[in-house]
């Protein structure tokens, strides 16, 4: 019992991360699920008071997004272009290497008719996920590495993601629609990943 208790604080203190309290942390996960199956009025909701309670809050021990790149999503996924792309450069000044905040700030330059931005953020986000994949599968397959897309769909779909950019043929329908997908299957990966390696130290737990 003691052993499962000091796993579940330890989880708990990894993936409030840079949150400054649990009410931050509890706004920012009932956001995401809600954004998860579609709610998104309500996910901006939650999103908007927790980066208002703390602008530096960071969800995610391995992922580890900042919370203006999920309020960025959320208003992205609103059809509010225009105050998106102000959170995802915001988000972006704070955590430059954010790959989600550089896929959806080239989605949102795409809806605002930016295109040529907006395809190099999109291929640069897609990019660097797939490359934050690889990176965790490889430098920790012995630990919570072994995870993340077990079964390769994810990278395999940024590859056929990635082909649908081909510069004036560019079929951008498909692309904003693959990006979209992309950013939401990402991060219920962190998820199922954390839920996945959870079941197996409970097995392992005399």
């Amino acid at each position: 019992m003691k052993t499962i208790y000091s796993l579940a604080l330890f989880l708990l203190v990894g993936f409030v991360s840079a949150c400054a309290t649990v009410q931050t942390y509890g706004q920012i996960e009932q956001g995401r699920q809600a954004m998860f199956v579609g709610n998104n009025k309500t996910a901006l909701a939650y999103f908007q008071e927790a980066a208002q309670t703390d602008p530096n809050a960071v969800y995610g021990a391995t992922l580890r997004l900042g919370i203006f790149t999920l309020l960025g999503q959320a208003q992205y996924l609103n059809g509010d272009y225009a105050q998106a792309r102000q959170s995802l450069q915001k988000a972006l000044s704070m955590h430059p290497g954010d790959n989600v905040a550089i896929l959806y700030l080239g989605l949102t330059q795409a809806r605002l008719g930016d295109r040529q931005e907006g395809l190099k953020n999109i291929q640069a986000g897609m990019s660097g996920i797939g490359n934050f994949l690889n990176y965790v599968k490889t430098n920790f397959v012995y630990s919570f590495g072994q995870y993340w897309d077990p079964g390769n769909t994810i990278s395999a779909s940024i590859k056929n993601d990635l082909a649908l950019i081909s510069g004036a043929n560019t079929d951008w329908p498909a692309l904003i629609a693959a990006g979209e997908r992309l950013g939401i299957r990402i991060e219920e990966e962190e998820d199922r990943a954390r839920e996945q390696q959870q079941q197996q130290q409970q097995l392992l737990t005399p």
